[in-house]
Order: C-alpha cells, then structure tokens, then sequence
C-alpha cells in the first residue's frame, strides 16, 4: 500500500520509510526540504510541500491515494523551541491541523503521530507509562501534546482513526549504513560525542551534580531502527481496523552522560574530552519509559537496546559522513 510520509526526508521519517518498503509498502515522501535532506529519499518518490499548503497537498493526496498517513513533519529542538516558540506554535501546530484538515477532506485515512515523551514534562513516576500526567515544560512538548488533543477531537468528530507514538531518545543509524543523522548543529547527545571522537573536540555535561550515580542525567535511548518498525507496526494495525491509542517506545532502562562517553569511548576506541558545565534549566534527573501498552497492542519490542549497538550503528554512520574519522 502506499503510505504519505510527511517529514520523510528527516532523520527517523526516513528510516521508517525504508521500514516501510521493506514490509511491502510504498512510502511517497512529502517534505519541504527546510531540514530533510533529499538524499535520504531512496524507497519512494519525492513530493516537495509543505503541510500548510493545502492546495498542494490536495493535489499530492488525489494523486498518489495514500492508505494511511505517517506524520513527522515537525521541528524538534527544545532549546530553539524555548528561543522561538511562535515558529514551533507556526509550524507543528498550525502546519499540523492543517494538514489533519486536509486530511479529513479529502481522505480520512489513519494517521501515525510522531509525538513524544517531551508530552510528560518532569517525572513524577518511574518508569513513565501512558497514565503519567502529561505536563510539558517547552513549547516543543507542549505542541505535541496539542497535535494529540486535536487527533482524539478528530476521531470523536470525523472516525479519524490514529495512533501518537510518544518516543523517548531517538538514536543509532541504519545498521546497513544507508541513512543516519544529518543535523547541523547536532542536538543529541549520541552523535555530539561521536563527532568530539572524531574530530578531538570537547563534549560539554550539563550537569554532574545531578542525585544520580555519577551525577550526570540518564536517559532512555531507542534506537531510530526499533521506532520505525514500530511506526510500520502501528500504520499495519490501523489500516487492519485497529482502535486509535496512544503509546510508548522506551528501552526502560537508562545510561547516564557518561555512560554514553564511556560506551563510545570503548566503541569508536578513541578517547573522548568532556567538561562540566552548568544544568539546563527543565532537565530531570532520570527519565525511563515504560512500554509494556506497545508490546501487548503492536508485538512491538526493541531488538536493539544494548547501547553499544546504538552507537557502534551511529559510529558506523559517522564514518560514512566524515571519511577522515578511522
């Protein structure tokens, strides 16, 4: 079936049109290219748009008759969200209800929803299920959370059928080496310590007097490849009449900052520079996830949570990029 994929050309929207292919689906990528990458377009065709044009997506939709839609298209730096929250206000909500209006008009397919674990804001519980409070600290949080709200209003109104998948930290690469991250500047804290191994710079830990074991923040990191197959598992179960819900994508389980160096250090077998510097403000001590609801409605289960996996695939990626990293 074919499936539109908005925000395809992006870091985990390209990953999971290639989980898309290979399960038998036609991903056709619809992207504006602001900070996708048409390189990263390699298992469907290109339509360049963005989701607030409804005259173009119009015509995209009538054209290609997607069976169900995979929603990325987002911007996803906290910080520049905190910086400028009317461009994130702009583009994941007003883009986002436009393109759901669209939708309804002209086909109300099911919807996979990117969401995010930025939904729950500072944890009150361990490890954070789909019943913690939602109480989001940034504008980027918040306007995921709002997306959500306007889905569950959508299918009460219209039948629009969804599932928001609220993923914890995205990270890896392809394991084949054919896509990875290409942000610049780097905002994850797998491919900044990649990039200080390869280049001999120093990795910045905001925070080492944190009530943790070595006092820096742990977090719960999934690798890209795990959340695309769940995207692919959650578009399958809509498409064969599956409720919408809401859901999890977490390891449950957590590495600290340094953690990750140290992991790297040993994969990329490089010595790593790292400095303190002071907390940011909004960043918890621990956040795990929980994500038992996945398992038991999608058979969904992370195949690659060893954190050397996840960075030996980014560190794999990171050579690819860069050929002077060994």
């Amino acid at each position: 079936m074919k499936i539109l994929v908005t925000g395809g050309a992006g870091y985990i929207g390209s990953h999971a049109c290639k989980a898309l292919a290979l399960h038998g689906h036609e991903p056709i990528v619809y992207d504006n290219l602001s900070r996708g990458h048409d390189s990263t377009v390699k298992w469907g065709p290109l339509e360049v748009g963005d989701i607030a044009n409804e005259t173009r997506l119009r015509a995209v939709i009538k054209q290609h008759r997607p069976a169900g839609i995979m929603h990325f298209a987002a911007y996803i730096d906290v910080s520049e969200s905190v910086k400028n929250p009317s461009l994130y206000y702009h583009n994941n909500i007003s883009g986002s209800v436009s393109l759901l209006k669209t939708i309804i008009d002209v086909a109300a397919v099911p919807v996979v929803f990117s969401s995010t674990a930025a939904v729950y804001g500072i944890p009150r519980s361990l490890p954070i299920s789909e019943n913690h409070p939602t109480d989001p600290i940034n504008p980027y949080g918040y306007s995921k959370l709002v997306i959500e709200r306007v889905l569950a209003d959508l299918d009460r109104a219209h039948g629009l059928r969804s599932i928001s998948l609220r993923y914890f930290n995205a990270a890896g690469a392809d394991p084949d080496g054919e896509i990875g991250t290409n942000r610049d500047p780097e905002i994850n804290l797998i491919p900044i310590v990649l990039k200080a191994a390869r280049l001999g710079t120093t990795v910045s830990i905001y925070g080492n007097d944190y009530d943790t074991e070595d006092g820096t923040c742990i977090r719960d990191y999934v690798h890209v490849v795990d959340i695309a197959d769940a995207h692919v598992r959650a578009i399958n179960y809509l498409l064969n009449g599956g409720t919408s819900c809401t859901l999890n994508l977490a390891n449950a389980s957590g590495y600290s900052v340094i953690e990750v160096i140290r992991t790297a250090e040993r994969v990329c077998r490089k010595s790593i520079k790292s400095k303190a510097a002071p907390r940011r403000i909004g960043d918890p001590p621990v956040v795990i996830g929980n994500a038992d609801r996945a398992r038991a409605i999608l058979g969904w289960s992370p195949r690659r949570s060893s954190l050397e996996v996840q960075i030996g695939d980014a560190w794999k990626w990171e050579k690819l990029r860069a050929p002077d990293a060994s």
